[in-house]
């Protein structure tokens, strides 16, 4: 049975292609944008868990685009 990790990430209207296209390199597998709660949209993605040590990579993956995302706004 294949287990699943997941991902959220804002979309920048302005760098849409470029975020889809890095999260697309690292395995991630879009699943669905949507309007988030404060209007902006967020983009769900999806890859498979190939062994216990990828467990949280999807946490690690997050604090990084957090990290760019940040950098970028400054």
């Amino acid at each position: 049975m294949t287990t699943w990790e997941y991902l959220t990430t804002p979309l920048l209207i302005h760098n849409t292609a470029a975020i889809l296209n890095n999260w697309g390199k690292q395995g991630w597998e879009l699943v669905q944008v949507i309007t988030g709660p404060e209007g902006g949209l967020v983009a769900y993605f999806k890859r498979p868990v190939t062994d216990a040590g990828s467990a949280n990579a999807g946490l690690a993956a997050a604090a990084e685009a957090a990290r760019q995302f940040e950098e970028g706004a400054a």
